[in-house]
């Protein structure tokens, strides 16, 4: 377990890609902890799961990441708890279509908070510790939209471009610390999330199921195949190996070949 003694916090980590990070490094042996919103059973079952994975231990941390406040209350208590944080994943995001000129602002405002802003607190308030034992991985869920745009995404294409951004500053301020940042870029994942959109789609669109999967969700991926979770989560592991050390500043596509094109 090359991960015990060290403490992970992924933020979006109750389902899908988050907990699917979580898993992994709590198979390796780190303390992790978990935050997102979520039926509060189901929350304190897969906490009971990490914990019996990693041998470590695991907190469930619910705040709001959308304010810097809670951000900050959410660090420090990660701090509190394990003495500071060795491995950041910024996971949490959301989502909104709409034509640039009637894009809410306040989803505007929310997209760039959640999935940009949020980023910048956890990463500037983790780097002190990580400075001082000089050692730490940063890991931004940036998405095949930090490399690439789609029409009537207006605030999330924006976010995650700043995500890779930031990612690339990050890691030239921290490279002789021991401490990588970078990003990974999944396409279209399967998670319950993508699943449970395809009912409204086929309805909204007049399609079959396989229709929607085929020409609406992979159209953009040259594999036709959802990239998983495993790999995804597989990736940022193996970024937190002592063999990855040389990789900072970079960019993980992992996108069936969407960016190829």
């Amino acid at each position: 377990m090359f991960l015990k003694g060290k403490t992970a916090l992924i933020t979006g980590s109750t389902s899908g890609i988050g907990l699917g990070y979580a898993k992994v490094l709590a198979s390796e042996g780190a303390n992790v902890v978990i935050n997102g919103f979520g039926d509060a059973a189901a929350i304190e079952a897969e906490r009971k799961a990490l914990e019996a994975a990693s041998g470590a231990r695991a907190i469930y941390l619910g705040h709001d990441l959308t304010k810097p406040a809670e951000i900050e209350a959410m660090m420090g208590e990660a701090a509190k708890a394990f003495g500071g944080v060795d491995i950041v994943i910024n996971n949490a995001g959301m989502q909104f279509v709409s034509p640039v000129e009637e894009f809410p602002t306040e989803k505007w405002d929310l997209i760039i908070a959640l999935n940009l802003t949020s980023a910048f607190h956890t990463t500037r308030l983790a780097v002190p510790w990580m400075k001082q034992r000089k050692w730490g991985r940063i890991i931004q869920t940036a998405s095949a939209h930090s490399l690439t745009a789609s029409p009537f995404k207006s605030a999330y294409v924006a976010a995650k471009h700043g995500l890779a951004g930031l990612t690339k500053t990050v890691a030239l301020e921290t490279a002789t610390f021991g401490i990588t940042a970078n990003c990974i870029s999944p396409g279209y994942v399967w998670t319950p999330l993508v699943e449970n959109q395809i009912p409204d789609t086929m309805k909204a669109r007049g399609m079959t199921r396989e229709q929607v999967v085929n020409d609406v969700l992979l159209a953009g991926q040259p594999t036709k195949q959802f990239v998983t979770v495993e790999q995804v989560a597989a990736m940022a592991l193996y970024l937190c190996r002592d063999e990855a050390a040389g990789i900072t500043g970079a960019n993980m596509s992992i996108d069936g070949g969407w960016t190829a094109q």
